[in-house]
């Protein structure tokens, strides 16, 4: 199985962008293994339905984002099927979430669309043009980056930690990159 993990997000934006970072995060921070399975990380920034033919390459698909939630608080974690999303979540934050979301209804329309997890967390700042993410945030990414790990070895990869790096580390190069 072919498995994308797709990180969504304005970095310029605080905590918008959480999902880009952590996605860079678990690249960097672990080896993956697995004789049946092989493992990608995309930083989807806020492309939504230009990802698609990328999206269509794979099997399985993880995005990690922000959500809103009438149940949450800021920092809560959030990780459900896209089949099935929680009633009290809605994806009517920032305009890359809610495109996001028409792009995987429109890959469903057709058909593409692999099956599909979401692991995201509610934002405090997503207006401030920062690389810094809020303490909230920054504690949520953690249980994001357990949640993908442990689900992730449930799938069948073996996760080995191979750096000891940390998202704001990540957040602050960015936009220092060449990518």
């Amino acid at each position: 199985m072919k498995v994308l993990i797709l990180g969504i997000g304005n970095v310029m934006f605080s905590d918008e962008g959480v999902g880009v970072h952590l996605c860079r995060l678990v690249e960097q921070k672990y080896a993956f293994s697995s004789s049946e399975h092989s493992i990608t990380f995309v930083d989807g920034g806020t492309l939504a339905e230009r990802l698609i033919p990328i999206i269509v390459e794979y099997d399985y698909l993880i995005v990690l984002d922000c959500v809103d939630a009438s149940d949450g608080q800021i920092g809560d974690v959030y990780f459900f099927d896209f089949e099935n999303v929680p009633n009290s979540i809605s994806f009517q934050g920032s305009a890359h979430e809610v495109e996001m979301l028409q792009t995987l209804t429109m890959m469903d329309m057709v058909g593409d669309r692999p099956p599909t997890k979401i692991i995201g967390v509610i934002p405090e700042v997503v207006a401030d043009t920062t690389l810094k993410m809020t303490p909230a945030v920054l504690k949520g990414s953690l249980v994001m980056e357990k949640t993908l790990i442990k689900h992730l070895s449930e799938l069948g990869f073996t996760c080995n930690q191979i750096s000891d790096i940390d998202i704001q580390s990540v957040a602050d190069q960015s936009c220092v990159e060449e990518r």
